[in-house]
């Protein structure tokens, strides 16, 4: 099973607290998946909404394709996501009765497959973003300070 990352929303770390994880295709066109097989993502700004039972990407900007000539696809449109009814039906309640938010992770590539891996999150205040940072630097100092030990 070999996956390949292409890109990662290393600001949803920071911004969330991350409750639980899923992994989701998605339907892309023919010029978006080679770009996308380039990297050329940006997944800063995204978010997943529902609609009529079905789940999309909002925000996510696939870079257009080189050679991709007046065939090529808008770069931020919405993308519709590949999950189970289920799922879907789970998050969308999550979201619209207890005020949670759905955000991509990653994109990666398994199989040959385009797939993106969502997460429910809480959103942080400013204190407690705060206090993850803080957190952090310490755990890297005390690391720090058991390597100058050994």
């Amino acid at each position: 099973m070999a996956v390949k990352e292409l890109g990662i929303n290393k600001k949803a770390y920071h911004d969330y607290e991350i409750l639980d994880k899923y992994e989701a295709g998605i339907s892309l066109l023919g010029t978006e998946i080679k770009s996308l097989r380039k990297g050329k993502v940006q997944l800063k700004e995204s978010y997943v909404s529902f609609k009529d039972g079905e789940a999309f990407v909002k925000g996510m900007n696939i870079a257009q394709y080189d050679q991709g000539n007046r065939f090529n696809h808008e770069e931020t449109r919405d993308r519709k996501l590949l999950l189970h009814k289920s799922e879907i039906n789970k998050l969308a309640n999550k979201v619209k009765l207890q005020g949670l938010t759905v955000i991509p992770l990653k994109v990666y590539l398994k199989d040959g497959k385009a797939k993106l891996e969502i997460a429910l999150a809480k959103g942080k205040t400013l204190y407690d973003k705060r206090e993850s940072d803080k957190a952090r630097s310490m755990k890297r100092e005390a690391q720090k300070a058991m390597r100058r030990t050994v």
